[in-house]
């Protein structure tokens, strides 16, 4: 397994690129909107594959769910696209480790925020033309239901939930980076994002499409207000959970952070530094 100091200079290294790709245009928003789509269809399968069992208040439905989303972080990284909640800890990472400022830091990370937001709203789009979301439909069903949900919880409600989200988020981003068998990757990856659809826990990029396909379909629960809501306290939550819980607490464990921000630029994703022998 990689050590965690090596693990922080990837996740510091992750950072660092998510910063300078913004200054190639085309890339970094094709990379964005695809990361926020690739969600989007995470949460089209969930609602698809457990809507049957959501819509007659199966016990099951949330496991169901949890298993179908599984899918969507798989493809964010297997594609290496860029997405807002895992930059919530690479960035901070980075800028701690002095390979990029704060100040640049929240601008890449605002940047990707919407970029996830166009992608989510793009895929939506799309799938209004697919009727998945038309008539009486489970999956229409429980994207109504939970949509009235989400509206019904307290701003610290979605705040909280949002906190407990990304930490499994990110916990599944950086367990991945410690192990180079890809087998395993995927594993950890797929049982995270499991636990916290289960849990009933909220991802911001997840709500950009469930908000914006209630929206394109007319749901009256699905309001600009309430989607804004939404983003806002659940977003704050996983910068939270992800960057400061996470990112904090492997930042506080994984050694000397200015070890680590020197192997950075010299490290591939496998742990393989290749720097002088004074600093490995």
């Amino acid at each position: 397994m990689i050590s965690l100091n090596n693990t922080l200079a990837i996740q510091m290294k992750s950072g660092h690129h998510k910063a300078h790709e913004v200054h190639k245009p085309l890339t970094f928003v094709i990379s964005t909107m695809l990361a926020g789509a690739l969600i989007g269809v995470a949460d089209v399968a969930m609602f698809a594959t457990a809507g049957p069992f959501y819509a007659t208040h199966q016990p099951a439905a949330m496991l169901i769910a949890g298993l179908a989303f599984g899918v969507g972080l798989i493809l964010v990284v297997t594609s290496g696209s860029n997405l807002a909640t895992s930059a919530m800890m690479a960035l901070p990472q980075a800028a701690t480790g002095k390979l990029i400022t704060w100040r640049k830091a929240a601008l890449v990370l605002l940047l990707i925020f919407l970029g996830n937001l166009l992608g989510a709203i793009a895929l939506s789009a799309i799938m209004t033309g697919t009727h998945v979301f038309h008539g009486d439909t489970p999956a229409q069903a429980m994207l109504e239901m939970l949509i009235v949900a989400k509206s019904g919880k307290s701003s610290l409600a979605l705040f909280t939930r949002g906190i407990m989200c990304n930490v499994l988020v990110c916990f599944a981003i950086w367990s991945q980076s410690r192990t180079k068998n890809d087998a395993a990757k995927m594993i950890v990856i797929f049982l995270c994002v499991a636990a916290f659809i289960s849990s009933g826990f909220e991802h911001v990029v997840a709500n950009m499409t469930t908000f914006s396909l209630g929206l394109m379909h007319g749901m009256p629960a699905a309001t600009f207000a309430e989607a804004a809501r939404n983003f806002l306290f659940v977003g704050l939550g996983n910068l939270v959970g992800g960057g400061l819980l996470v990112g904090g607490s492997m930042l506080a464990l994984s050694g000397s952070i200015r070890e680590a921000a020197q192997k950075a630029p010299h490290i591939s994703d496998d742990g393989v530094v290749t720097v002088p022998s004074e600093v490995q």
